[in-house]
Parts: C-alpha cells; sequence; structure tokens
C-alpha cells in the first residue's frame, strides 16, 4: 500500500492511495504493450538501416539530411558527366595529336625529298621517283585532314567547346585546319624539276612552322583539360564523403544498437507475457 502526500493536507500529513486490483483495465500491461511497440519499431527502423546500408531510410528519418543528400547527389552526377566530358575531350585532342605527330614526320620526310630533288647530278627520272614518294605523302596530309572521332571533324577551322563542370561552364578547343593554306601549298608541291623542288622546301619549311604551332595549341588544350579532369575527380571524391557522413549508416554503431533492441524487444515481450497474468490473481478472491 503506497502513501502518498495529501495535497489538501497539511505540510508532513500523508494520505494513502489505494492500488486496488482490477479487472478490465490493466494499467502495467498497457504500459508493457506501448513499450514493446516502441521497441519493435526502433528494432525494425534498425534493421532497415542495415539492411539499406543507408541511416536515411525514409524522409522521416532526417528531413534536412534527406534534403541536403539530394542536393550533394545532383551534384555528383552533374560532376560526373562534366568529368566525363572532359575525358572524351582529352580523347580528342590526343588523337589530333597522334595524328599530327604523324604529319609531321610526313613533312620532315616531304623537305628531305625537296633538298634532294634539288640535286644538279641527279636526273629528271630519279627526280620523277622523288616525286612519286613526295606525293604519296602529301596524299597521306591530305587524307588526315578528313579523319573524325565519333563523327565529330579532328581537323576543321570550328572550335570545339566541351563543359567543364557541374554548372555548365565551358572551355573551348581552337580547332586546326589541315586545310589551311599553310598545308595546302605543301601538298601540292612538285619536285619533278629543280625549281619547283625549290618552291615545294619553301612551302614544306612553312608547313611545319605551322604544323608547330598547332600542336602547341592542341598540346596547351590537353593539358589545361588534364588539371579540369584532376580537379573535378578530387571534387567528386569530397561530394561523395559529404554525402556520405549524411547518409552511410555507421554498421559498427547501428549494430550495437540492433542488439540493445534486440534484448529490449525480447525482455518487453517476457514482461508483457507477465502483465498479462497478474489479474489472475483477481480469481484468489473469488474462489
Amino acid at each position: 500500500m503506497a502513501r502518498m502526500p495529501c495535497e489538501n493536507a497539511p505540510r508532513g500529513v500523508l494520505k494513502e492511495r489505494v492500488n486496488i486490483m482490477v479487472i478490465n483495465t490493466n494499467i502495467a500491461a498497457l504500459n508493457g504493450a506501448n513499450n514493446l511497440n516502441k521497441s519493435t519499431g526502433m528494432l525494425n527502423a534498425s534493421l532497415a538501416r542495415l539492411s539499406s546500408g543507408s541511416k536515411i531510410v525514409t524522409a522521416a528519418d532526417d528531413p534536412a539530411g534527406t534534403a541536403e543528400s539530394i542536393y550533394l547527389v545532383a551534384q555528383i552526377g552533374q560532376n560526373s558527366a562534366a568529368n566525363s566530358n572532359v575525358s572524351n575531350a582529352v580523347s580528342f585532342a590526343q588523337t589530333q595529336d597522334g595524328y599530327l605527330q604523324q604529319i609531321g614526320s610526313a613533312l620532315d620526310q616531304m623537305s628531305t625529298l625537296a633538298v634532294e630533288a634539288q640535286d644538279g647530278t641527279k636526273t629528271n627520272a630519279e627526280r620523277a621517283d622523288y616525286m612519286k614518294q613526295f606525293s604519296a605523302l602529301a596524299g597521306y596530309i591530305t587524307d588526315a585532314g578528313t579523319k573524325n572521332f565519333n563523327g565529330v571533324s579532328l581537323f576543321s577551322a570550328a572550335s570545339l567547346t566541351v563543359t567543364t563542370d557541374g554548372n555548365g561552364a565551358t572551355f573551348s578547343m581552337t580547332g586546326v585546319n589541315l586545310g589551311a593554306a599553310g598545308y595546302t601549298g605543301a601538298t601540292a608541291g612538285d619536285i619533278s624539276t629543280t625549281t619547283g623542288a625549290a618552291a615545294a622546301l619553301t612551302a614544306v619549311t612553312a608547313a611545319i612552322t605551322q604544323l608547330a604551332t598547332d600542336r602547341a595549341t592542341v598540346g596547351a588544350s590537353e593539358e589545361r583539360l588534364n588539371y579540369t579532369g584532376q580537379q573535378l575527380s578530387v571534387l567528386s571524391t569530397n561530394l561523395s564523403a559529404a554525402n556520405s557522413q549524411i547518409s552511410d549508416v555507421d554498421v559498427a554503431l547501428e549494430s550495437t544498437n540492433y542488439a540493445k533492441y534486440q534484448i529490449l524487444v525480447q525482455s518487453g515481450t517476457s514482461m508483457l507475457a507477465q502483465a498479462n497474468q497478474s489479474p489472475q490473481s483477481v480469481l484468489k478472491l473469488l474462489q
């Protein structure tokens, strides 16, 4: 029998509260059921987090965190797309440079032939042989100017615009035009005569100068894009780490919580069973 202070009695005077025995309302069972429901809910939530690997299973788990995670995931996707664009642009520039490197070798050989064709000790028949090789190399350069990368011309005068971040910023790659006069003058050369060979040498030398400028332009674009790609990779890593802090579950911590909730559910179930047995003691008074 509990003894409680009487609200209307003088200080120090106690009144008695009697814990009556009832059948219709089992307060202990109701409290036990309420606690068991809470423990079961927490156990289910913990199980969902562990099975999904995410501590935000529904938006109600962390509304603010959900909003921030959505924004970060969008940023990560945009950044990845930009990084893909940059990687493709780097491949484009590398393909350009590969062709230009071979064109440089061809021009070097053409200049050598143009000098040899000016040798007064050689006959016109020998110069004709040099001309065959010269024409073949010139044809290679002309053909290279028609090549494409994924349907996009490698050597047109048009610049190529590359998206460099998730916000839509762009970088313009300067075009390389193998149809420019600096190249066509060399490919149109004729070294079948000494006079023609001298003129061809001048044209090929001009083409080599143009090639040096074009390779420097392509190399500068490639270097710029490589730096951008590295920056995007670092940004992607940091964005993913930030999102992980918000959305990924700490398995060690959650496993501890799961074990705690399991014990609470088991003990709550046992205590609810005990509470449901309590009213049966009333039967003893009815015998």
